[in-house]
């Protein structure tokens, strides 16, 4: 898992493939915080497209969900056209919904409709 950070929309762009673990989230997590061009208002583009498979338990997705990193204004779009990797995407937002630390968490099967709704335009991921 890796990111890009876009200073100039405001806007994290973080990538995942392959079989995705509890630990290589939580490691993603802390580089963000530590990053010192991170900004909780960002928004942010989860691009799962080409994860197979997610190697954690519900307690430790909803551990990652709850985690404060992002604040209340922020759109976090997750994308992933994958039923199984989509379904515990739903289940972190609902998560993130009911935390103190909550965000506007949605999950979509497509990119374009990701981006649409975070308000970009083709050129800010590739596709």
């Amino acid at each position: 898992m890796d990111y890009t950070l876009d200073k100039e929309r405001q806007l994290v762009i973080s990538v995942a493939s392959g079989r995705l673990s509890f630990a290589e989230v939580r490691a993603h997590q802390d580089r963000l915080l530590a990053d010192p061009n991170f900004k909780p208002e960002f928004n942010q583009l989860l691009d799962g497209r080409t994860i197979t498979d997610l190697d954690m338990t519900v307690d430790e997705a909803r551990l990652l969900a709850r985690r404060p990193l992002f604040s209340d204004k922020s759109r976090r779009a997750w994308v992933s056209p994958s039923p199984a990797i989509y379904g515990m995407g739903r289940l972190m937002a609902t998560h993130n919904e009911y935390s103190v630390a909550k965000s506007q968490v949605r999950v979509f099967y497509d990119l374009a409709s990701a981006m649409e709704w975070l308000g970009l335009d083709n050129s800010a991921v590739r596709a």
